[in-house]
């Protein structure tokens, strides 16, 4: 199996970075994992979208354009072996400088791609969840590479009696999973919190509003708190590689009888589709 290393395709225990690499000695850097479909790239505008403004964001000029990206995600993804679903791993750094914390123009940033195969999943039977306060920083809408908050608090819900996920809460207002979007369903209408600083804006999120709206189902983009989210008829994750996720237990306790319900089954069986029609 092959990756691409700044301009060239290597056999993955040939691929070094310098020791000196921002984002090895910082952190310094972002990342965007894309979903792939029988060979397809999944809404990869959307992800080079994403990809674009998490740059920007750091102040990081876009080293490949969009045609130049595509090639090197489809040399990765050829390289990968089998037919099963994969994803590719894209990750830029502002590249190689000596250590300080102020950066020198003109750096050349890292690049570094990879494809791997994705583990299928079924969530027929519905994940558990905790709640935590929201640890991390306040600008999560960029895919930063930054991790350890992350790792910390879903590392915590697996030692949770094996939680799935940790659904995350700023000042009573949920946020997020630890590597999810969150949505809930009351009283016949599905809420998602809205797209700030405090959550990242996800590809999967924004296709299962768009594809619930198109079917006439009400959802609302708009903010709600701990106590609404465990009073919740249902609660459900959305990610790149996770889906449309039920959630059935929440911090110990049932969500309404403890079981995936009829609204998520409708936005889970919307999405499958979807994702049928890019296979064929």
């Amino acid at each position: 199996m092959q990756v691409f290393l700044n301009g060239q395709l290597l056999e993955k225990q040939e691929a070094k970075v310098s020791v000196l690499d921002r984002g090895f000695i910082f952190g310094d850097g972002v990342y965007e994992v894309i979903p792939v479909y029988t060979g397809r790239l999944f809404r990869f505008t959307e992800h080079l979208e994403r990809l674009q403004n998490s740059l920007d964001a750091i102040d990081i000029s876009n080293p490949y354009s969009h045609t130049e990206w595509n090639k090197i995600c489809d040399d990765v993804i050829a390289s990968c072996p089998g037919d099963a679903d994969k994803s590719v791993y894209i990750q830029v750094t502002r590249g190689v400088s000596d250590r300080q914390h102020l950066y020198p123009d003109n750096i050349t940033p890292t690049v570094f791609v990879m494809c791997n195969l994705t583990e299928a999943h079924s969530y027929h039977d519905g994940v558990m969840a905790i709640t935590h306060e929201d640890i991390r920083w306040h600008r999560c809408d960029i895919k930063a590479i930054t991790l350890l908050p992350n790792i910390m608090l879903r590392q915590l819900a697996r030692n949770s009696g094996g939680a799935y996920e940790a659904i995350l809460v700023r000042n009573n207002r949920v946020t997020e999973g630890a590597a999810s979007n969150v949505f809930m369903v009351k009283d016949g209408v599905v809420y998602t919190p809205p797209k700030d600083g405090h959550i990242l804006p996800g590809i999967t999120r924004d296709l299962v509003v768009e594809l619930l709206q198109a079917s006439g189902q009400g959802i609302l983009e708009q903010d709600f708190s701990l106590q609404e989210l465990k009073d919740a008829d249902e609660v459900w994750l959305t990610g790149s590689t996770t889906g449309v996720a039920p959630v059935i237990q929440i911090d110990g306790d049932a969500v309404s009888d403890g079981c995936p319900g009829q609204y998520w089954r409708n936005a889970n069986n919307l999405f499958n589709q979807y994702i049928e029609k890019i296979k064929t």
